[in-house]
């Protein structure tokens, strides 16, 4: 992501308990955020023909963060620029600021977020990322390819391309499978990479793909994040733990503490908290077939047209593509999994 910033527009690249860091020019400033956000929560997109159609507008605002890690902010500086300071300093606690508006988003990566009385609401995860990168280890533990699916579905829902990376590749040997599951995404299209932190086998290649954009890493705890991160940039993974470690499990899904991290090379990087959980927001039942790429082009062309749900019906083209093994059987399923859900 090429970040623009002037004396009255900055990016988020920290937020917790209602205070959110703002960078511009080369400095920060620990920004609340002004009234007026919080009685009139709307949205619109720099590009309203690069999203999907989905409800701008939120009024219970009391149970959603308005503001996203990504987010192009205008601010106010309480101190008329007297609290600005360099980005070096730790002592962040003598700048301060308002933001006043939240700037259009290009894209929100999102999923469903819970809060006390069954309500369900967005919980953007990133604004105006670049990429999503899915992680999962080779081994200990083993892959669970359906929440993989969620996390492609996210992010083609966010029309945000998906890079698939497989952590602890020396231990690829205990999952014999492993190939033969990759190649199904292989063949639908989706970059994956394989890397080892300890050999350092795929890492400076996947520096590539880091560099000059903003990234958003999403995986369980325990698939080698921190040991991969480490390998990217010396340190790194010390510092995202450290923010992120226990912020979002099971049951727990509002984010107290988000930050991005520059890296060394160029880019942008956001780590999310291991997510035991991936609800899929504001996806409509009948459009779930266009989020996968394989089926995308069999949508409209069964002999039920549009309303067919893919099922039992007769003349279905997608249950032919199956049987033709066009669409691989294990997404199917996976699809019908996800649309009883939604």
């Amino acid at each position: 992501m090429s970040i623009e910033t002037s004396d009255d527009i900055g990016v988020v690249f920290r937020k917790t308990l209602g205070h959110y860091m703002v960078h511009a020019n080369g400095r920060e400033l620990d920004c609340s955020l002004s009234s007026l956000i919080h009685k009139n929560l709307v949205y619109s997109t720099a590009d309203p023909t690069s999203m999907r159609t989905r409800v701008q507008e939120v009024r219970e605002v009391e149970h959603v963060d308005p503001i996203a890690i990504g987010d192009r902010v205008r601010y106010v500086d309480a101190g008329q620029n007297r609290g600005m300071i360099p980005l070096a300093s730790t002592n962040s606690k003598e700048a301060s600021g308002m933001i006043t508006e939240v700037l259009p988003r290009l894209s929100s990566f999102s999923r469903t977020a819970a809060v006390p009385g069954g309500h369900a609401f967005e919980q953007v995860i990133a604004a105006n990322a670049d990429q999503i990168i899915p992680i999962f280890a080779a081994a200990s533990p083993t892959p669970k390819w359906g929440l993989l699916d969620r996390y492609l579905i996210a992010a083609e829902a966010a029309t945000l391309p998906s890079l698939i990376v497989v952590t602890k590749l020396d231990l690829a040997w205990k999952n014999r499978e492993l190939d033969e599951d990759l190649e199904i995404y292989r063949k639908i299209g989706y970059p994956i990479m394989q890397v080892s932190s300890n050999t350092g086998e795929g890492i400076e290649e996947l520096k590539s793909l880091l560099q000059g954009k903003m990234s958003v890493l999403v995986g369980k705890s325990g698939v080698g994040k921190t040991s991969l991160l480490n390998a990217i940039q010396p340190g790194l993974g010390l510092r995202v733990k450290e923010v992120s470690a226990g912020e979002l499990g099971k049951g727990r899904h509002t984010t107290t503490h988000y930050e991005m991290f520059g890296l060394d090379f160029g880019g942008t990087l956001l780590d999310t908290p291991g997510m035991r959980e991936f609800a899929l927001w504001d996806i409509h039942p009948d459009e779930l077939a266009d989020l996968f790429p394989e089926m995308a082009g069999y949508v409209g062309q069964c002999k039920f047209g549009l309303s067919c749900q893919h099922d039992r019906e007769p003349g279905c083209a997608i249950r032919k593509a199956v049987m033709a093994g066009e669409v691989n059987p294990y997404r199917y399923k996976s699809y019908m999994n996800l649309r009883g859900e939604l």
